[in-house]
């Protein structure tokens, strides 16, 4: 008897816990990363796990290389101008949006 209760209630948390992704948001709705660097860094990240494997004192080179300050201040600067864009870019597409729902749906 205790071990059914057991079961059942594991069975309510698990439902609860993954019921509500089956009503998530679309993929154009989901609060993802849209920072324009992250493809850059990952694959530098790539590069420098490879070469890491074959040498580790490389990679040192390349990790040092990498927070020059003249790297890390191009690096800032292109992430402060690209949150920027996406800013820009974000407010064009609510007003799409918006425009579409409103003259074209008629909502």
């Amino acid at each position: 008897m205790l071990q059914s209760r057991v079961l059942v209630l594991a069975l309510i948390l698990l439902l609860g816990t993954t019921f509500p992704e089956v009503h998530s948001k679309s993929i154009f709705e989901r609060d993802n990363r849209r920072d324009w660097m992250v493809l850059p860094d990952s694959f530098f990240a790539a590069f420098y796990n490879a070469v890491n494997d074959v040498s580790p004192r490389a990679a040192k080179v390349l990790e040092n290389f990498a927070q020059m300050p003249a790297v890390a201040g191009t690096r800032n600067y292109l992430i402060k101008e690209t949150a920027k864009i996406n800013a820009l870019i974000e407010h064009l597409l609510e007003k799409l949006k918006n425009l579409w729902n409103t003259k074209i749906l008629g909502y």
